[in-house]
């Protein structure tokens, strides 16, 4: 490609509404353009990215035995109230109504219309497993797009889904997906890890998220660094404490804390460790009638440490919270704790079911609030000061240091962008929608499902957010726009630069080298500002002088300074750079 004939469209500035690393470089190497809220145009140098992302997923998942197929971006809602979704899912589901009053959503993602190809196609047990997926356009209206396409409402997803017989064959599916995917992040030459997840409103109980590394990051990512365990923050397990409960050592007194209404400034009043105080935190849990009208609600008092945050996935998966909750009113609070928020605890309450994270129920001599106001009580104590909670559960966030629930050592946190997720479903759509097969002995079964997406244009803001520089974009070769761009000095002026120019074009096309000769006449600092902002991963550079004297600069994104090379050697320097 000529950059005469392409369309550069870099920009000095970034737009103002550009907040993270990622939108602005986007933005400025005039990769995508704004088009409205969360929606952009991909232009051409963004767009040639976003192929060879779907390129490399596509060779590894038929690699994989996977089968491509396109579905549609408009479906029926009748497949969405099959399965109970189409009334489930919030306003980021986008429903429109065609001439004729139809319902029709606007797929974020495509579970019912695959279980209703499934259960027309897929007759036999002799058909499986299958695996089908396509490369699609999604839509998710979100509340607050931001970030580019890190968080925008239009994008592209590579999804498939897994059809077997049996849980043991969706475990190898699933396998076999998991072992795809680390060779496709392999490929884009990203670091990432694959953490165990929480699986979400997707459904299913096994789950791994792979997430690219990045300071950036939105998701916390767990690891142990002397073993393989990885889990995100709402998975990751915190062990209950190793020693037992101490024995009661205090007396339970009530002790003024004047304007001291958070577990910090309680703490620091009291000249305690921030560890001795227990934070209190009130759900409430509704039941409904068919109408859907309240007929009840029950009220929980949720408890943490004072240095602990309380984890909301982790909480969902507590009994009698399963069903959702949400947090209680300051009217309902008042009613059941005789007091507004800041100085509630655990001691005398009626009608309130009590959930202790498991450091809070080894903890003795305790500090929590005292149900009135100004006030904690200090030397609290299980068993004698109030009853034992109704239900102990692990219900917090881990910290760094904490005991890795493999045993092999402690905890270790950083930041993660997550880029693609594979589910085992089992039977939840099969089930819901009737998709059934015939199994070797004549009966009719429901298949074992697995899904498994990849945020295909979500990759470029993880990619960039995890290589950048103050001077631009810094590709992985596999994903860069052009692995190579020859930039020529003066050759409007010099014959001898433009021969070389063409000369080492034609035969790095010949090489299958992806390259792009920038023949626009741009004086040499705009010319390097463009394509260091772009992220070429190597430039070579040819002037008059140098090739006077028989030379030409090659040089990375990441290299310091050129390297001098023999023009007669400059193909083969160019590979070899390109193949390590």
């Amino acid at each position: 490609m000529k950059a005469s004939q392409f369309l550069i469209s870099t920009l000095k500035e970034a737009p103002a509404d550009a907040e993270i690393v990622s939108h602005k470089l986007m933005m400025r190497a005039g990769l995508i353009k704004r088009l409205g809220a969360g929606i952009y145009n991909y232009m051409p140098m963004g767009l040639r990215v976003i192929r060879k992302v779907e390129n490399i997923i596509r060779e590894e998942m038929n690699r994989a035995g996977a089968v491509e197929m396109l579905m549609p971006v408009v479906q029926p809602a009748e497949l969405w109230q099959e399965t109970g979704r189409f009334d489930k899912m919030g306003p980021e589901l986008l429903r429109v109504k065609d001439r004729h009053g139809r319902d029709f959503v606007i797929q974020p993602t495509s579970e019912e219309v695959i279980t209703d190809v499934a259960r027309q196609e897929l007759r036999s047990y002799k058909q499986l497993p299958k695996n089908l997926y396509h490369i699609q356009t999604k839509f998710r209206d979100e509340r607050r797009p931001r970030f580019g396409l890190m968080r925008g409402r239009e994008f592209t997803m590579k999804d498939a889904y897994s059809f077997d017989r049996d849980a043991e064959a969706a475990g190898k599916s699933y396998d076999a997906m998991f072992s795809a995917y680390c060779r496709i992040f392999d490929r884009l030459g990203l670091e990432y890890r694959a953490v165990a997840a929480d699986t979400g409103a997707i459904g299913g109980d096994r789950s791994h998220e792979f997430q690219v590394i990045a300071e950036t990051g939105e998701d916390a990512i767990v690891y142990c660094p002397t073993s393989s365990y990885a889990a995100n923050i709402e998975l990751a397990e915190a062990l209950a404490p190793a020693a037992p409960r101490a024995a009661a050592s205090q007396a339970l007194t009530l002790t003024p804390t004047p304007g001291k209404s958070t577990c910090p400034d309680v703490a620091a009043l009291l000249g305690l460790p921030l560890e001795r105080t227990v934070k209190s935190l009130v759900l409430a849990t509704d039941t409904k009638n068919a109408a859907g009208e309240i007929t009840a609600t029950q009220v929980w008092l949720l408890l943490v440490r004072g240095d602990h945050d309380l984890n909301e996935v982790k909480a969902g998966k507590v009994e009698g919270l399963k069903e959702g909750f949400r947090f209680a009113t300051v009217a309902e609070i008042e009613t059941h704790f005789g007091c507004k928020p800041g100085y509630l605890g655990p001691i005398g309450l009626q009608g309130v079911k009590i959930v202790a994270d498991r450091t809070v129920a080894a903890m003795g001599d305790f500090v929590c609030g005292a149900n009135q106001w100004d006030h904690h009580y200090t030397g609290a104590n299980w068993g004698r000061d109030l009853p034992e909670p109704d239900l102990v559960a692990d219900i917090r966030n881990v910290l760094v240091g904490d005991p890795s629930p493999d045993g092999q050592g402690v905890l270790a946190i950083q930041r993660g962008i997550e880029v693609g997720h594979v589910f085992y479903l089992g039977k939840k759509y099969s089930e819901a929608m009737n998709a059934t097969f015939l199994a070797d002995d004549g009966k009719p079964r429901h298949f074992e499902m697995g899904c498994y997406g990849i945020g295909v244009t979500r990759l470029l803001g993880a990619a960039i957010e995890q290589g950048h520089d103050e001077r631009g974009i810094i590709w992985p070769t596999s994903m860069a726009p052009f692995e190579v761009v020859i930039c020529p000095i003066g050759m409007d002026r010099s014959e001898l630069v433009r021969a070389e120019a063409f000369k080492l074009y034609e035969a790095l096309q010949a090489a299958g080298v992806d390259v792009l000769l920038d023949d626009r006449g741009e004086r040499p600092g705009a010319m390097f500002a463009d394509w260091e902002l772009i992220g070429a991963p190597l430039r070579v550079v040819l002037g008059d002088r140098g090739l006077k004297e028989g030379v030409a600069e090659v040089q990375g994104r990441r290299d310091a300074q050129a390297e001098s090379v023999a023009v007669d050697a400059v193909l083969a320097r160019v590979r070899e750079r390109l193949s390590a």
